[in-house]
């Protein structure tokens, strides 16, 4: 599996992260794996996928991330082909790079961090995802937003010599799934696309719509002006059938609260007199691009394409 990736980790806002990029079909199924308050590996090269759990496990006894790169590839007969990256839950980092691993291969491992890749156009790729990835830190950019510079830059400096395929993000973070039932904040995967690592950044930025905390001041009240908007847009997108009256009435607050179920917004409901900014521009451009013959707009209003 020629690849490369990133294993990140940011204890203090208690984030950890993989991402990767490889010529090889749906590489996220493979190659990422984390739990929050334990730890992130990447496993790849001729990718002994067991390393993912077993990894996790020795990380959640208390183990380092050197100290788990060490007891997985000294079990493992075939490592000499392996390729593994590691960081702990203090965001200590480790890599590993076989051998017997096809050229160009290694990895670069730097604070809170590990670079990694095979069958690479040179150690530029790893080099350029390093000094990405801080630099992306030091901005003070959110773990997939670093996670996304360090894959254009590597991608940038040649990447996988085969070419693209596939790309995936994993970030975890205790509660941060869906409902705050799970750990998985982020679980995007791009499966077999020209340019992989852009369409993910477009799901990222989709993700951040939907998911991203509600932004207190970005919250618009629903009166006066701004509710007669909302009713000509929510008309506009066949949600609403009222009269344009100004006025926040049941039939207003109910095709208001459809629209936001229905284009998957419950995650950014901020209560019955104010609306999410972003929900608003969400609006306005489900609008504009409504269908000619007056039916409901439908899609994504980030990059073009349905979430």
């Amino acid at each position: 599996m020629a690849t490369f990736s990133i294993v990140a980790a940011d204890p203090r806002v208690g984030m950890w992260g993989v991402g990767v990029q490889s010529k090889f079909l749906a590489v996220g199924a493979v190659v990422p794996w984390a739990e929050a308050g334990v730890g992130a590996v990447a496993t790849q090269a001729w990718a002994n996928v067991s390393y993912g759990p077993e990894g996790l496990a020795l990380l959640r006894q208390g183990l380092s991330a050197e100290e788990v790169v060490d007891r997985l590839v000294q079990a493992d007969p075939g490592r000499d082909h392996r390729q593994l990256g590691v960081v702990d839950a203090h965001g200590r980092a480790a890599a590993y790079t076989g051998a017997a691993c096809l050229e160009w291969a290694g990895h670069r491992v730097g604070p809170g961090y590990a670079c990694q890749g095979n069958i690479l156009a040179g150690p530029a790729v790893v080099d350029a995802m390093a000094r990405a990835y801080e630099e992306a830190r030091d901005r003070g950019l959110p773990m997939e937003e670093r996670l996304i510079e360090a894959l254009r830059a590597g991608q940038a400096a040649g990447g996988d010599r085969r070419g693209q395929q596939s790309a995936a993000l994993l970030v975890v973070k205790p509660r941060g799934g869906y409902g705050g039932y799970t750990d998985r904040w982020l679980d995007l995967r791009v499966d077999d696309h020209p340019r992989p690592i852009e369409e993910l950044h477009r799901l990222v930025r989709l993700h951040r719509l939907y998911f991203g905390a509600p932004d207190p001041s970005r919250q618009v009240r629903l009166e006066g002006a701004v509710v007669e908007e909302v009713q000509r847009l929510l008309q506009a997108t066949g949600y609403y059938r009222g009269p344009i009256s100004g006025r926040l009435d049941d039939a207003t607050r109910q095709a208001l609260r459809t629209f936001q179920l229905n284009e998957n917004f419950e995650e950014r409901v901020v209560g019955d007199e104010v609306i999410d900014g972003d929900v608003l521009d969400y609006l306005r451009d489900l609008a504009r691009r409504r269908p000619a013959g007056g039916g409901p707009a439908t899609g994504s209003a980030v990059g073009g394409g349905a979430p």
